[in-house]
């Protein structure tokens, strides 16, 4: 039988590496984990914030946040441990569009 393993367990071996959080609405944010409470609140450094613009384009807004923050854990929808986040799944796409 596999072992078990609890979910704020996951978030805790994730501190110190890389998180793709995915929040409520259409917003995604990718930094480094420093912290978390058990309500979710997560801390991180490095972060950078990618937005659908809602223009005709739906092009992907990305914006570089300058300091450590503070996320409120209602907000957030998804965490993925060690994802760079959504220009990576971006380029995965590409290529398989293109066959590679």
């Amino acid at each position: 039988m596999a072992s078990k393993i609890l979910p704020l367990e996951l978030i805790d071996k994730a501190i110190g590496s890389k998180i793709w959080i995915l929040m409520r609405g259409q917003t995604e944010i990718v930094g480094t984990l420093r912290g978390f409470d058990d309500y979710v609140n997560l801390v991180l450094d490095d972060a950078v914030e990618y937005t659908v613009d809602n223009g005709e384009t739906g092009d992907i807004c990305k914006r570089e946040l300058e300091s450590e923050i503070l996320l409120n854990g209602n907000h957030v929808c998804v965490l993925i441990p060690g994802a760079e986040g959504p220009e990576d799944s971006m380029a995965m796409a590409s290529r398989a569009e293109r066959g590679g």
